[in-house]
C-alpha cells in the first residue's frame, strides 16, 4: 500500500522560499494580514479567474484549474494552463514587475511537475505573467530548478509535519512588502543579534 504523503500546496513553495518564518505562520499557523500588496494581488487574481475558458486565436486556455501530484503529494491552483501547437504550459499572474523572483519560478515549477503527472507530457517551460508591465517572462524548468522545487516541497512538508517554527533572525528588503512583518519583526531581532554579537 502506498504510505499518503502530507499534501503540500503549490503556493507555499512561493511563500516558504520568500520567508520560511512568513510560510509557517501563513500554513501552520494560519495567519493572514492584509496589506496594500495582498488586497491588490488577490483583486487582480479575482479578474484573472473569471474569464473562464476557450479559445484565444490558436491557444486553448483555462483558468483557475486545480492541480494535483501524487507522487510529489502537491495540490493547487493554477491561474492559466494554456495549449499551443501540441505544448502544454502553466501561466502565473503576478501583479508586481516583469522579472519575476526565484519564488515565482518554484510555484511556476510545482504547476508543471502536477501538469506532467496529469498529462503524461514533459513540460520544459512555464512562464509568469506581469499585470503592470503586461509582459511575460519565460521560466526554464531546467533540472536545477526541478531539483530545487522538489527539495522545497520537503523543507515544506518537514515544517508542516514538525509544526517546528521557522526563527524570523534576519530582515531583508522583502520585509518590507509583507502583511505579517509587524508580528515578527526581524529588523529588530537582527539588531539584537548584531548587538550580541559586538558584547
Amino acid at each position: 500500500m502506498t504510505e499518503m504523503l502530507t499534501e503540500v500546496a503549490i503556493a507555499s513553495l512561493n511563500h516558504f522560499t520568500y520567508c520560511p518564518h512568513r510560510c509557517w505562520r501563513m500554513f501552520c499557523a494560519g495567519e493572514f494580514v492584509e496589506n496594500a500588496y495582498t488586497v491588490e494581488g488577490s483583486t487582480l487574481h479575482d479578474r484573472v479567474h473569471t474569464l473562464g475558458e476557450g479559445f484565444r486565436e490558436d491557444t486553448w486556455q483555462v483558468r483557475s484549474i486545480w492541480l494535483k501530484s501524487q507522487k510529489y503529494g502537491l495540490v493547487g491552483k493554477a491561474d492559466l494552463v494554456e495549449s499551443k501547437a501540441g505544448e502544454i504550459y502553466p501561466v502565473e499572474y503576478k501583479r508586481g514587475r516583469k522579472n519575476p523572483w526565484e519564488n515565482d519560478a518554484l510555484q511556476v515549477c510545482g504547476q508543471a511537475l502536477c501538469l506532467e503527472e496529469l498529462t503524461g507530457r514533459s513540460i520544459p517551460t512555464g512562464y509568469v505573467y506581469s499585470l503592470q508591465s503586461h509582459q511575460r517572462q519565460d521560466i526554464v524548468l531546467d533540472d536545477k530548478l526541478r531539483r530545487e522545487t522538489i527539495a522545497t516541497i520537503e523543507s515544506v512538508r518537514q515544517m508542516l509535519q514538525t509544526g517546528e517554527m521557522p526563527p524570523a533572525l534576519y530582515y531583508t528588503t522583502s520585509c518590507r512588502g509583507c502583511s505579517l512583518y509587524g508580528g515578527c519583526l526581524p529588523q529588530a531581532a537582527s539588531k539584537v543579534e548584531r548587538y550580541q554579537e559586538i558584547g
